[in-house]
């Protein structure tokens, strides 16, 4: 089995890779407010189905390099994209209790990753 090593690059790897897919909600709301089978509703529907398509290959491509743990844990972060996109497409409110989730998303998210890489 190959090493799995946690290094910067592999992290920005794997959170450039979820903000792309933090786009498949967003898309598939786009998509949902079209005519069905319109151009619009294709292209939408079209990206989300691209999405997912890659989202199964490079997933399985960053496990080989990250161990499951933080990638999985790191896949938390796709819930703050998602409610940045809701409140810059769709006018979504962002609460302060929405806020502290975020906060609390980060910290958990920076534990996992700093314990990995003291076990490493």
């Amino acid at each position: 089995m190959q090493e799995q090593r946690l290094s910067l690059k592999n992290i920005l790897l794997l959170h450039v890779f979820l903000l792309f897919n933090s786009l498949l909600g967003t898309s598939s709301k786009f998509a949902s407010q079209e005519t069905f089978m319109s151009m619009r509703f294709l292209l939408f529907y079209g990206f989300s189905l691209f999405n997912m398509g890659l989202y199964a290959i490079v997933w399985q491509q960053l496990l080989k390099k990250i161990q499951l743990t933080t990638a999985f844990s790191n896949k938390a972060i796709c819930m703050i994209w998602t409610m940045l996109w809701g409140w810059l497409f769709f006018d979504e409110n962002i609460s302060i209790w929405k806020i502290i989730g975020i906060c609390i998303i980060i910290v958990g998210v920076i534990l996992v990753v700093t314990t990995d890489a003291k076990h490493e």
